[in-house]
Order: C-alpha cells, then sequence, then structure tokens
C-alpha cells in the first residue's frame, strides 16, 4: 500500500513499454566488471508492479550484477497499526525478498542485500522507537533511512505532497540525530536548488554517512526546459559545493527520469548506450570529477528509469562514460564505493 501523495509522484513518471524497449538490445559490455546497484526499487501498487521476478528478468541482461540495494518507495505498507510504523510493511517485505535472493536460486545476484527505509522525520526525536523496529526487521541488511524531502516552487516540477525546507526543520533535525546516533546512513533525493539545503545540514553533522541520490538532481522542465544550458551551469555549481563535504557521497544515475528534460521516451525507437552516454556524459563527469570515484557509485533507479533504456542498455552507457577512468577507479564507481558505504561485505 502506498499513500496518495506517493501514487501521484509516481505516476508522474515514464512508464516503461515491454515492447518499445525489447525493439534495443545490446551485448553487455564489459560483462566481468562487477557490478553493485546501489539503488533500485520492489513495489506493487495500482497500475504499476515491479517485483523480484521483474527485476530477476532485468538482471539476466548480461551484466555482472553481485548485490543491488532496494531504497524505499513507499510500498508494503502496513494496512493496521500506529501511523508512524506503517513503513516498517516495506523493510519486512524488502528482506523477505532478500532472504529469497540469498538462497541462490535465483542467480548470482544478492538482491537487496542492502536495505534503506523511511521514517517520517518531521516527528522528531519520536522516530527512534521506529527506527530500532526497522532495524529488528531487517538486522543483517537495514543500513539507513531516506525521507522525503524533494520540493520544488513549481507546480510542474513539484511531485510529493510535502512542506518545503524539511531538512531545515528542527524535528528533521532531531531525526536525523536519532539516524546518525545508530550507525545508518543518510539517503537524500532533492532537486539542485535544494543542494545548499545539504551543505548545512552536513555542517551540523559532519561526520553522518549522507549519499545524494541521482546525480543532485538536474532539472530541465517546467522552468528550465528553455534555459537548460544556464541550469547545467547553476546544477554543476551547486554539486561542487556539496562535494566539499567529505562525508558526502553521489550517486550516479536517475537521468533517465522526465525531471532532466530529456525526451527519449518520445521518441519511436528506444535510446542506444551511445545516444545515453551523449546525453549523459556531462552530468556523469562532472558528479565523478567533483566527488571522486570513491565517493561515486553507479545506480539504475529501475524501474523509474525504466521509461528510457532497459537495464543492459543503462549499464552499457555507464560503461562507455567510464572509459576515461583507470581499472581501480571504474571499480570504485561500478562497485566497491556501494560496498563499502552501504557495509554490503
Amino acid at each position: 500500500m502506498a499513500d496518495e501523495s506517493h501514487l501521484k509522484a509516481l505516476k508522474r513518471h515514464v512508464h516503461p513499454r515491454a515492447e518499445w524497449l525489447a525493439s534495443r538490445t545490446e551485448e553487455a559490455l564489459d560483462p566481468n566488471l562487477l557490478i553493485v546497484d546501489a539503488h533500485h526499487h520492489l513495489f506493487d501498487i495500482p497500475g504499476n508492479r515491479y517485483l523480484f521476478d521483474d527485476f530477476l528478468s532485468d538482471l539476466r541482461s548480461g551484466h555482472k550484477v553481485e548485490a543491488t540495494v532496494h531504497v524505499q518507495c513507499r510500498s508494503m505498507y502496513r494496512v493496521d497499526g500506529p501511523e508512524e510504523m506503517k513503513a516498517l510493511g516495506e523493510t519486512e517485505f524488502v528482506n523477505g525478498v532478500a532472504a529469497q535472493s540469498a538462497s541462490g536460486l535465483y542467480g548470482q545476484a544478492k538482491v537487496c542485500a542492502g536495505i534503506v527505509g523511511a521514517i517520517d522525520v518531521l516527528k522528531g526525536s519520536a522516530v527512534e522507537r521506529v527506527l530500532d523496529a526497522h532495524i529488528r526487521a531487517a538486522p543483517d541488511r537495514f543500513r539507513g533511512i531516506r525521507p522525503m524531502t524533494a520540493w520544488h516552487e513549481s507546480s510542474e516540477i513539484r511531485a510529493l505532497d510535502i512542506p518545503p525546507d524539511v531538512l531545515m526543520q528542527a524535528p528533521a533535525r532531531e531525526a536525523i540525530n536519532a539516524i546518525y546516533k545508530r550507525g545508518l546512513s543518510l539517503d537524500i533525493w532533492v532537486f539542485f536548488t535544494q543542494l545548499d539545503q545539504v551543505q548545512k545540514l552536513c555542517e551540523v553533522f559532519p561526520e553522518l554517512p549522507v549519499v545524494v541520490n541521482h546525480c543532485g538532481g538536474p532539472l530541465g522542465i517546467g522552468p528550465y526546459e528553455q534555459i537548460q544550458e544556464a541550469a547545467f551551469g547553476q546544477w554543476s555549481k551547486a554539486i561542487k559545493g556539496v562535494a566539499k563535504f567529505s562525508n558526502v557521497h553521489m550517486k550516479v544515475g536517475g537521468l533517465g527520469m522526465h525531471y532532466t528534460g530529456s525526451d527519449f521516451h518520445r521518441r519511436v525507437s528506444p535510446p542506444s548506450s551511445d545516444d545515453l552516454a551523449e546525453r549523459w556524459s556531462p552530468f556523469v563527469e562532472t558528479c565523478i570529477d567533483a566527488f571522486g570515484p570513491g565517493r561515486c557509485m553507479f545506480e539504475s533507479n529501475f524501474p523509474v528509469d525504466k521509461g528510457t533504456c532497459s537495464y543492459q542498455v543503462l549499464w552499457n552507457a555507464f560503461k562507455k562514460i567510464s572509459r576515461r577512468y583507470d581499472d581501480g577507479e571504474r571499480r570504485r564507481l561500478f562497485s566497491e564505493t556501494a560496498m563499502q558505504f552501504y557495509r554490503l561485505h
């Protein structure tokens, strides 16, 4: 079960079209390069289903995925019980999938080896009992929290019914302190216009492991549609600003979402990895140059990015873009950084 706000947000994403995606196939490049998919989702909500079998189908694309990290998507919430505890349903569900995958019956990849859950950070220190319940529900896999924070003043961009400046609220700081005290990490999805708030947060919590999602939220729709070059410059400056904080990592991906202004989903044929590499390289290289390979991790953001391209083509694009880096740097980008950050060893 997902709330109405999140259902609205999911509906704004481009829905995957199986036949359209199947019209483009490629051989998996560098098939022995180990991958930890640092960010994906599993959900079953009205009109949109992506479960273990669906993800396994994508994982069989020829790339060598050794582990994955599931990030909250507000699905499978409990129907009954206290409101603040309903998000535990998602952690319980994902941990069950992880146990199924760990049997080894479904391939080499350890699906959902790391789990990032949800709390309402505006509840302040009251989230402590919720955090402890998440940890009890998946003691070997629960690694962190991603609160709902992505907000923009433009209604063409804003998708979630949340207040602005969540990270700046005093109760949120209390909740984040509870996250920090438990040795958990903080995933943050914001648009680039909010990255200054991430910097302010890191001034307060300089030792909290933070990972910014989706290349820091570049924008190319709404008020940015006609000024994409200028918007890229603003985004790039914001990325370099937040990269100055050594406790912050970056998830490199999420570029298939409609927020970036990409039109691949409107084309007759799905994009090739060359098409994606050409479009995504400036964003990917800016992030890696700012943070370094030791603080960057590639993500699929599936199935959200599946509206733009297949799993096979997505990882080929990342492999092509990363050819400028040496073997050790590529290992960090594709697996080692995520393994270390989420403690998947």
